[in-house]
């Protein structure tokens, strides 16, 4: 007879933290008070995510992103806006106009319009469809801040509070 290994055992503590939003369980049942209907939540009632830009991020002036992020040669079919983007590239790869200390665009109401998150340049530059706009926006943000302050980041945060919060 062998003797009994014993391992001993820890408490299993898993940390989760997301700031995804809050899903409401499938068949739950939400009453619209205004117009006195009942649905099932599986979805179908769900609201469309606005984006919008959020003050003191500043991740989409980090433009030397890194290899998982196109290069302007891939974006632009201009020569003359792939020249203005690499010229806006400071020693750090942040844009020049970027001013950390404030977290702001020094040059913000003359930025030129692929610094500008709006549904005609997202069509132009990404093909994306305006319907689309919001959602691509917003995926395009946090990509962004991931790659740049990371996953966990207080930014990543803030930029999903404030997105289900004016979605709310």
């Amino acid at each position: 007879m062998s003797p009994a290994i014993t391992t001993p055992t820890q408490p299993l503590s898993i940390a989760v933290t997301s700031a995804a939003r809050p899903q409401r369980k499938a068949g739950s049942v939400k009453t619209d008070k205004k117009k006195g209907q009942t649905s099932l939540g599986f979805g179908g009632d769900k609201k469309e995510t606005k984006w919008h830009c959020v003050e003191g991020c500043g991740a989409c002036c980090k433009l030397q992103k890194g290899p998982s992020f196109p290069s302007p040669e891939e974006f632009f079919d201009d020569p003359s806006d792939v020249q203005l983007y690499k010229s806006l590239i400071g020693p750090d790869g942040w844009c020049i106009h970027y001013e950390k200390s404030t977290r702001k665009c020094s040059i913000y109401p003359d930025r030129p319009y692929f610094c500008r998150a709006e549904p005609e340049v997202f069509k132009s530059l990404f093909g994306v469809k305006e319907k689309n706009f919001h959602k691509e926006a917003c995926s395009f943000c946090r990509d962004t801040i991931k790659a740049i302050y990371g996953s966990n980041s207080e930014e990543l945060y803030n930029f999903n509070s404030s997105i289900r919060k004016s979605s709310s």
